[in-house]
């Protein structure tokens, strides 16, 4: 990885790219008929006095009012609109915009976890925030279907008074849907709409609704697992069975529903409802959205990283995914420093199915499967993919031949395609189950689906032995597949999930990315009646609850945490909110051993799980917070090399660089990275500088501990001891990493890791410090 960022011809090309604002950031196209959608930043305090409003000045100078999508004006100045390159190049061209970026498409990251973050009924921190009573949750997404039991208003007060959000009608969805506990709903297509160059449904045969109701079930699940109220008897076909309930039961819910079933989620869209969502006077966003080609782009062409600088610069929380894309490193996504990225990691609860073979083996899997069971009846087991076809291992659409799958189970190879789209194919082939086996990429993480034939999941080790039963049996080869249903108290547990974006940071790696972990495999949440449990169109099942996986799962359980010390602590910023969580984050699993990676089944590190997984037992007082102010994100900023000009896209307001070029480790963040050279040799050292504020009795003396210093690593704390009182409540500390070049040993990761701690003897609040040589674009 060093050898790649070190390649001189890649750097100037990078750095033309990233700090040359707005370098070909709009490409010049012949065809002048193909509109397509832009995002144009605007200088606000530009606007002549003749035009009564912004957007009569966007519609005079600068396009049609036919054009114009959005006009921003909160966490954003602007407006997007549908023009031809031509257009774009000409507008970019006015001494008043300061930048434009063309419309991307972004992607969906796709009961018992309450209990398993230590939340408990009458006391801790459900008791002492009122479960969230109050604190307003923004949920960008595909909308809600407002029915379900999860959204109840049973027993809430009034709506609180500085709400101004509204109840936006649309189809299959009034102002009635609305209630106590959803207080508000609002629907973003324009940005969508321009791309696809039709109305929604027009011409898709896919049910979706131009209003905020979900056609997806992914808004549903998200907002319920973030905040649903406690509904009874809650289960997905017998699985799960319990009382469902979100982190924060008793907080309202905003839901803007920017993603469209089966086509994404546009930035324009995505910044408009970030826009809207701040007006609105929401306390907290949760968006389980990211970018849908694996590359995070610079912060001033990232409207996700934009909207949400808006929204915590006023003080709302911002909780993101971290992405599907593990457990290969450098996968997280969502990384600007101002943002909480949140990784996925597993809960004590599995859904266990057993392979059976002919020989008597036993493999082990996990499944959702509901329908008719085998009753232990053998069948012929086949892999398409021993004819060498990627498409038939893979049991793509169309590639499956009847004759040679008819009657059997069917091997198939996880990839390229959903796991439950594999399952339909062998159904319409014929075959009469699925083992859907993992690749080495995957390891041995699995995760539930709720299959539309016997299916179970299993993983890479189990796959390749099942395989070779296949290849080598003399006999025709058979296997059953038995459905174990819902087993609770699974160990270990936590275990960071497979697919969970790991890291280092792909932007700043001074920044540790993800923060830190979160349930996010196998969560029963609410869901929608537009499709059955699987999402597949051909699933005509109803279900009030689903069980998911993804990094879009965790999230929302920190969007519920942070509504849960929002509510208790009221002055705290979004910094410390995350600080809170980070610093009381644990690292051991229920065996009291340290996490595992669920793809190697070896330790997991701080690339893997941040900070930690989410403990919120501690959250709620965390001794002493690393916070963060508005101007320590601008500093950083300038550290990064981004000039005024360049930080005003994201900041709004104008900003002044200090003199002296700050360094990007130096923003107060609860992690340290310490980057040496790969080119260096000899011994190398790297300061940094951490403030921590007092947020426990006033009169506290704090001492220090670094844990598990590496070979060829020496760390050291000054001061070793912080003593607050009533008038001292910041103090500032130096941690000194030093490295031995010659005796450094870094891991499969590229890195080592250790800790600094400071106790009181009551709280422990800890950081993770990565080391590593790298060196940054």
């Amino acid at each position: 990885m060093a050898a790649f960022l070190c390649n001189p011809i890649l750097l100037l090309f990078l750095f033309s790219f990233f700090f040359n604002l707005p370098l070909q950031t709009i490409s010049v196209s012949t065809d002048q008929a193909a509109f397509k959608t832009y995002i144009f930043r605007v200088d606000e305090d530009s606007k002549p006095s003749i035009f009564p409003s912004h957007y009569h000045w966007y519609s005079s100078s600068f396009a049609d009012p036919v054009q114009i999508l959005h006009v921003y004006d909160t966490v954003f100045h602007g407006f997007s609109a549908s023009v031809t390159p031509n257009q774009a190049a000409s507008i970019l061209q006015h001494p008043s915009v300061l930048a434009s970026f063309e419309d991307r498409r972004r992607q969906l990251h796709t009961t018992r976890s309450p209990q398993f973050l230590g939340l408990r009924n009458e006391h801790g921190l459900w008791s002492d925030s009122d479960y969230g009573s109050d604190v307003i949750i923004g949920v960008l997404d595909t909308g809600i279907w407002p029915e379900r039991r999860s959204f109840s208003d049973l027993h809430l007060g009034p709506v609180p008074a500085r709400w101004k959000g509204v109840c936006e009608t649309g189809v299959q969805f009034t102002s009635a849907h609305c209630n106590r506990k959803l207080i508000g709903a609002r629907f973003f297509a324009s940005g969508h709409e321009a791309a696809a160059g039709l109305a929604i449904g027009a011409s898709n045969k896919t049910v979706e609704f131009r209003s905020p109701r979900d056609a997806d079930g992914h808004g549903t699940h998200t907002a319920s697992t973030a905040a649903g109220r406690h509904a009874f008897k809650a289960a997905m076909a017998g699985y799960a069975s319990g009382i469902a309930k979100g982190v924060a039961p008793k907080a309202r819910l905003a839901v803007y529903k920017v993603c469209w079933k089966n086509s994404g989620c546009f930035d324009s869209d995505i910044l408009a409802a970030f826009d809207r969502a701040v007006v609105d006077g929401v306390d907290v966003i949760s968006i389980s959205i990211g970018g849908g080609d694996g590359i995070s782009a610079p912060y001033y062409l990232d409207p996700i990283a934009i909207g949400a600088y808006g929204a915590v610069s006023r003080g709302v929380f911002v909780s993101s995914s971290a992405g599907n894309e593990g457990p290969s490193v450098m996968s997280v996504t969502n990384l600007a420093p101002w943002l909480t990225t949140v990784g996925a990691g597993t809960i004590d609860r599995n859904f266990p199915a057993d392979v059976i073979l002919g020989d008597g083996r036993k493999i082990s899997g996990v499944s959702l499967y509901s329908g008719k069971l085998l009753n232990g009846k053998m069948f012929p087991l086949v892999y398409p993919g021993k004819s060498g076809t990627l498409s038939d291992s893979l049991c793509m659409e169309n590639s499956l031949d009847s004759k040679l799958v008819t009657g059997k189970i069917v091997v198939c190879d996880r990839g390229s395609s959903a796991r439950v789209s594999k399952g339909l194919v062998v159904k319409k082939a014929g075959g009469v189950g699925m083992i859907l086996a993992n690749g080495v990429s995957n390891g041995e993480g699995l995760v539930g689906d709720a299959h539309l034939l016997p299916a179970c999941a299993i993983g890479a080790g189990e796959g390749d032995a099942l395989k070779s039963y296949i290849s080598s049996s003399s006999a025709l080869p058979t296997a059953t597949i038995d459905f174990r249903g819902t087993v609770i108290g699974i160990k270990p547990a936590p275990v960071v999930a497979s697919f969970s974006g790991r890291g280092p940071n792909g932007l700043n790696p001074e920044i540790l990315k993800p923060d830190l972990i979160a349930p996010g495999v196998n969560i029963l949440a609410a869901w929608t009646d537009a499709v059955g449990p699987t999402g597949l169109d051909s699933d005509y099942r109803k279900t009030e609850f689903n069980i998911l996986s993804g990094t879009s799962m965790a999230c929302p359980h920190v969007s519920g945490a942070a509504a849960l010390l929002k509510s208790a602590h009221p002055d705290w910023s979004p910094a410390a909110i995350r600080s809170a969580m980070m610093t009381t984050a644990s690292i051991t699993d229920n065996r009291f051993q340290p996490m595992t990676d669920e793809s190697t089944g070896k330790p997991s590190t701080a690339y893997d799980f941040g900070a930690g997984h989410l403990n919120l037992v501690l959250a709620m007082n965390p001794g002493l917070v690393y916070d963060i102010t508005n101007n320590d994100y601008v500093n950083f900023l300038c550290s990064i090399g981004y000039g005024p000009r360049t930080i005003q896209v994201i900041t709004r307001t104008p900003v002044n660089c200090p003199l002296k070029r700050p360094l990007p480790e130096n923003l107060n963040y609860p992690s340290i990275t310490a980057l040496f050279s790969s080119s260096a040799s000899g011994t190398q050292t790297k300061s940094f500088i951490r403030t921590v504020t007092n947020v426990g009795p006033a009169n506290s003396i704090y001492r220090a501990k670094i844990e598990s210093p590496p070979k060829g690593v020496s760390v050291t704390v000054k001061p070793a001891k912080l003593s607050f009182s009533v008038s001292v409540k910041e103090l500032s500390f130096i941690v000194t990493v030093s490295t031995d070049t010659k005796n450094l040993v870094l891991d499969d990761s590229g890195a080592v890791f250790g800790s600094l701690s400071w106790s009181d003897g009551n709280h422990v609040v800890r950081i993770p410090i990565v080391i590593t040589r790298l060196d940054p674009l």
